[in-house]
């Protein structure tokens, strides 16, 4: 049995996990998330963008989680 939490629905009736994992617990998963989430996709690194978004597709089909 899978116990959750309502679900939003967007603009076309979908919202992603990633989107509902972050509203629900803001205060843990919310800005300071979102905030240390961009700093390791987005900021100074040795690899390219497109690499780290491969590294993060990569883990997630580890993971067995579709991304």
């Amino acid at each position: 049995m899978r116990v959750g939490f309502p679900r939003p629905e967007g603009a076309e009736g979908f919202v992603s996990d990633v989107v509902c994992m972050l509203g629900h617990r803001p205060e843990l998963f919310g800005q300071p998330f979102s905030e240390a989430l961009q700093q390791v996709m987005r900021g100074p690194s040795a690899w390219s963008v497109a690499e780290r978004e491969l590294f993060a597709a990569f883990v997630s089909s580890l993971n067995q989680c579709p991304f």
